[in-house]
C-alpha cells in the first residue's frame, strides 16, 4: 500500500482499513461526529505539538491528522490510548495510519482545513517579536465553577515552563500571575488562551501582560508556587497574597539564570503535576490534564468540556456488577462530583444503570472522572443518556427499590453556592480524605474501621493542625473506590459523620 495518503478524490478514499501500525506522523481518527469541524481535529493533536495537515473525510465520519514529528504523534497516540478523547461527547478513535504522510489539493475543503491549520498551529507565533513581560496577569471571568492553581499550571504548561505562579483574588475576581522563562512562550499563550473558556460556558480567561518583570514567591502551597524553588516552605500558618496592596505582594525579583540548576530536591506530592507526555517545547512537558481538562477539543471550550447540551444531565452507567450495584453506592460515588438527583438501575438489565444530575457540568464532571475506574472488579463505561431525566416509577408499581430520588438528599456535597467542596474535587485515587472526626477517635479506630471491609490500609496520617482530618491511603484506587462508598457519612458517635472524598496528596 502507498504510504502516501492522497486527498485528491475524498470521496473515493478509502481510509485506514487495518489496524494500527508502526508509528508514523499521521494519525487516523475515527467515529467523528457529522458535524464536527476542522478545528476540533486540530486541537485533539495540538497538546502533543503542531498539526502540518488534515485530510477530513466526512462522508465516512474520519480525518487523517499530520503531526510535525513522529515523537508528537506518538505521545498523541499513546496518552489517547489510555485517555478516551471526546468531541461532542462522542467517544473517538486514535491511531496511526499506514501513511507516512499527506497530500492534499486545493479543494475549498482543503482551503478550510488549510485555513484552520494556521489559525491553530502555535509556530505561527513569531518566536522574534518581542513580548513586553514574561509575566502574565489572569482574570478569570464568569467563575461558576471553581479553578485553581493547578488548573492554570496545566493550561499555561502547553505554551512553555511555567516557572512561578501566584493566584489572589481581587475587586471579587480570581486573578493569577504566571511567570514564563521567555517572552515567546508568554506570547504564544496569551494569543492562544485569551477569551477561551475553561469550562463550557464559563471560566472565561483574560489575559494581560503584566507590568512586572519578574515573581516573588516566598511559599510553595495552594495560592503560589515556584517550580524552581521545590525548597520554600509551605508557609501553612500565614494567608499568602489573599489580596492586595499589591506593591507589596509581588515585589519583582530576579530570574535566576538556570532555574533547574540547583533544584535537587523533589516537589511533595501536593505539587507534583501528574504522569507527563513530551511536547514540542524545549524543557516543558505537558502534563496528563486529569478529568475535564483533558478534552482539549473544541475552539470556543477548546480548554474544557465538550459541551453537554443544557438541560443534558443524565448519565448511562454500563458494565456495572449487578450482584454487588445499588441506587445508594451510585449516590454516593457519583456524588464526589455534583449534587446526584436520581438512580435508576434497569429492571431489565441490571448491569446497566441511569444517574441523573443537577446539571451538565456536574454530569461532565462524573463521567470524566469515573470513565473507566473499576467498581466491584468492572471498569465503568459512561455515556451522555437521551434521556433528559429519570422517570420515577408510577404509584402502586413497586420496581424492587431500584429507582430512588435524592432531589432532598442531606448528604449533597455542592448544595452551597461556593462550597469548599467545589475546590476539593480530585479523580480517584488511592490515597482518601477523611475530615469531621470526634476527638475521641484515634488511628487504630479508623484503620480498624476501613480495614473492616477486607481492604489493606497502607498509611494513615493526621492533619499536624487539625486531628479532625487525615489521610488514610488504601490498597489500591478500586479498594479507595469501595471504601468511599461504604464510609462516607458513616457515624463515628458524637453527632460526627465521617466526610471522605478523594485526595490530591499521596502520604
Amino acid at each position: 500500500m502507498s504510504t502516501t495518503a492522497n486527498g485528491n478524490d475524498s470521496k473515493k478514499f478509502k481510509g485506514d482499513i487495518r489496524g494500527p501500525g508502526a508509528p508514523s506522523r499521521v494519525i487516523h481518527i475515527r467515529k467523528l461526529p457529522n458535524d464536527v469541524t476542522e478545528s476540533e481535529v486540530i486541537s485533539l493533536g495540538l497538546p502533543f505539538g503542531d498539526a502540518t495537515n488534515l485530510l477530513m473525510l466526512k462522508a465516512k465520519n474520519q480525518a487523517f491528522l499530520e503531526m510535525n514529528s513522529e515523537e508528537a504523534a506518538q505521545n498523541m497516540v499513546g496518552y489517547y490510548s489510555t485517555v478516551m478523547p471526546f468531541i461532542r461527547n462522542h467517544p473517538i478513535y486514535v491511531q496511526f495510519s499506514n501513511h507516512k504522510e499527506l497530500k492534499t489539493d486545493n479543494s475549498p475543503n482543503q482551503e478550510r482545513a488549510q485555513a484552520a491549520l494556521r489559525a491553530l498551529s502555535v509556530s505561527h507565533v513569531d518566536p522574534t517579536a518581542v513580548a513586553p513581560s514574561t509575566v502574565l496577569r489572569v482574570v478569570v471571568e464568569n467563575l461558576l465553577y471553581p479553578v485553581n492553581l493547578d488548573a492554570l499550571c496545566q493550561i499555561f504548561s502547553r505554551f512553555g515552563t511555567v516557572l512561578r505562579i501566584i493566584v489572589f483574588t481581587k475587586n471579587s475576581q480570581f486573578q493569577a500571575l504566571l511567570q514564563y522563562p521567555d517572552g515567546a512562550s508568554a506570547q504564544a499563550a496569551k494569543l492562544s488562551l485569551d477569551g477561551q473558556n475553561i469550562y463550557n460556558g464559563c471560566c472565561t480567561l483574560r489575559i494581560n501582560f503584566s507590568k512586572l518583570t519578574s515573581l516573588n514567591v516566598k511559599y510553595n502551597n495552594e495560592k503560589s508556587r515556584d517550580f524552581t524553588r521545590p525548597d520554600l516552605p509551605s508557609g501553612d500558618s500565614q494567608p499568602v497574597m489573599e489580596h492586595p496592596p499589591m506593591a507589596t505582594a509581588f515585589t519583582p525579583g530576579i530570574i535566576s539564570a538556570s532555574p533547574y540548576a540547583g533544584a535537587t530536591h523533589a516537589f511533595p506530592p501536593t505539587f507534583t503535576l501528574q504522569p507527563a507526555v513530551s511536547s514540542p517545547y524545549p524543557g516543558l512537558t505537558v502534563p496528563t490534564l486529569p478529568g475535564a481538562l483533558a478534552s482539549l477539543s473544541l475552539p470556543g471550550t477548546r480548554l474544557g468540556f465538550s459541551p453537554i447540551p443544557a438541560g443534558h444531565c443524565v448519565l448511562l452507567v454500563s458494565n456495572l456488577n449487578p450482584e454487588r450495584v445499588t441506587p445508594h453506592c451510585l449516590f454516593i460515588l457519583f456524588g464526589v462530583y455534583g449534587d446526584v438527583m436520581r438512580v435508576k438501575i434497569l429492571f431489565n438489565k441490571k448491569e446497566n444503570a441511569l444517574v441523573q444530575m443537577s446539571d451538565s457540568t456536574q454530569a461532565q464532571l462524573a463521567m470524566s472522572h469515573l470513565n473507566g475506574q473499576r467498581l466491584h472488579g468492572k471498569p465503568l463505561r459512561i455515556t451522555l443518556s437521551k434521556h433528559t431525566s429519570v422517570q420515577l416509577p408510577r404509584e402502586g408499581h413497586e420496581d424492587q427499590g431500584l429507582t430512588k430520588d435524592y432531589s432532598n438528599s442531606p448528604l449533597h456535597r455542592f448544595k452551597k453556592p461556593g462550597s469548599k467542596n467545589y475546590s476539593n474535587i480530585f479523580p480517584p485515587s488511592a490515597t482518601l480524605h477523611l475530615s469531621n472526626i470526634p476527638p475521641s477517635v484515634v488511628e487504630d479506630d479508623l484503620k480498624l474501621l476501613f480495614s473492616s471491609s477486607g481492604s489493606m490500609v497502607k498509611a494513615f496520617k493526621f492533619f499536624q493542625k487539625d486531628h479532625k482530618m487525615a489521610l488514610i491511603q488504601m490498597g489500591s484506587v478500586e479498594e479507595a473506590i469501595e471504601s468511599l462508598i461504604e464510609f462516607h457519612n458513616h457515624d463515628l458517635g458524637e453527632n460526627h459523620h465521617l466526610r471522605v472524598s478523594f485526595s490530591k496528596s499521596s502520604i
